[in-house]
């Protein structure tokens, strides 16, 4: 769908911000992050329509949403780096590959 082209009405653009949005808790973060940078311009820089106020809201929750589970994703990337070969089996049995060689 062109969010540019003038056949997309407004509330065409606002359930498909909606849906992207709730799409997001099915443990799809990504997907929120493309909800911020699609509909990021509707939000922000286009003249007031209906529905804008709700595009903004999803906006800004979506990029919130995204950069929390960025952060907890890279949190929880080097913990487990750093911690890997103290954790001993546990550790590997949450690794889908293991290391060959000393720790």
């Amino acid at each position: 769908m062109d969010l540019q082209s003038t056949k997309v009405t407004p509330e065409q653009k606002v359930d498909l911000c909606k849906t992207y949005f709730y799409l997001g808790f099915l443990f799809l973060p990504f997907v929120w992050g493309i909800n911020a940078v699609w509909f990021y311009r509707e939000g922000f820089k286009k003249p007031e329509f209906e529905g804008q106020k709700t595009i903004k809201k999803l906006v800004i929750m979506s990029f919130i949403g995204a950069l929390l589970w960025t952060i907890g994703m890279v949190t929880w990337i080097v913990i487990f780096t750093l911690n890997r070969a103290k954790w001993g089996a546990t550790a590997d049995y949450m690794s889908f590959n293991i290391p060959i060689g000393q720790p």
